[in-house]
């Protein structure tokens, strides 16, 4: 650290994230403003130096010699997570590193690597990791008439309910791995702003070809397919258990391969919908309901 610290820093911030002290010190002023996009959603200023986690920056450019250019640097603490010459590389390691490491330490929340939208007062949870297709069938859902919520992390409070974390979706292009960010207003979409209960749990993995005939896996089952999604698990495992048994306890919990996306949504919103008939208008998916006699 001390190696780090005589880099030559010129400006900072630290704030809080769901009980997490965050701190952020770079080599150019400039830069400060650019990472706030890549803070998490709800994040809040803090006043205090004394930090859980330091991420040091600096920025690369060009050398007095011709032809030469300096790398960009990003350490996490002591160690170092990127040595690139690409900064929007090296915004998206920070990014993710960030994210995660609240994820895992916070004590506020229990954050579950999941999709999650909206529907009729209750929420759907997709669990998975990278590559499993929750971002792809996260936006179908949206541009079904869903309620966006997250595609990244399900945030658990103590009850089991969903809080909204509205970051704009990571959508890759054709397998490709760099993402690009996508807002849900460009879906057609709106973010949740309250939280609601999980009214459905769908684990689930894009396979091509599949049809989608899910199993309801019993209880216990669906308690252990959301745990192996769970960032904390092994840090809060008594708080992790307590608050997955709430949720499997009162939303169904359906395991299977699926098709494409636009495949599996009406079938998704039907099972959450309480088995309802469903109709379309408009392109959008509603509930079927009787006119009072």
């Amino acid at each position: 650290m001390q190696k780090i610290d005589r880099l030559g820093w010129a400006a900072g911030k630290s704030f809080r994230s769901y009980g997490v002290r965050v701190g952020i010190r770079v080599n150019n002023p400039e830069v400060l403003d650019q990472l706030e996009k890549y803070f998490p959603p709800g994040w809040k200023p803090a006043v205090s130096p004394v930090v859980d986690r330091l991420y040091s920056l600096k920025v690369g450019g060009s050398s007095s010699r011709p032809g030469v250019r300096y790398f960009h640097l990003l350490y996490g603490n002591v160690v170092r997570l990127a040595r690139t010459a690409d900064i929007e590389e090296l915004f998206t390691v920070f990014e993710s590193d960030l994210q995660l490491y609240v994820a895992e330490v916070t004590r506020h929340r229990l954050f579950v690597h999941a999709g999650v939208v909206g529907w009729k007062g209750v929420a759907i949870l997709i669990p998975g990791l990278s590559f499993s297709g929750k971002t792809t069938l996260v936006s179908e859902l949206v541009r079904a008439g869903a309620t966006y919520y997250s595609d990244e992390y399900a945030v658990l409070d103590r009850h089991g309910r969903v809080h909204p974390y509205p970051r704009a979706l990571l959508i890759r292009q054709n397998g490709n791995q760099k993402s690009s960010k996508c807002p849900i207003e460009r879906l057609g979409g709106v973010a949740g702003r309250k939280p609601l209960p999980v009214g459905l749990v769908v684990v689930s993995h894009y396979r091509a070809g599949s049809r989608w005939r899910p199993r309801q896996l019993p209880e216990g089952r669906g308690v252990l397919a959301l745990l192996a999604n769970t960032v904390s698990a092994r840090r809060q495992p008594k708080t992790a258990l307590s608050t997955l048994e709430h949720v499997a306890s009162r939303a169904p919990v359906l395991k299977g391969a699926r098709g494409e996306a636009k495949e599996v949504v009406d079938s998704i919103l039907h099972k959450a919908n309480g088995g309802r008939p469903l109709i379309s208008q408009g392109g959008s998916v509603h509930s079927k309901t009787n006119s009072p006699k």
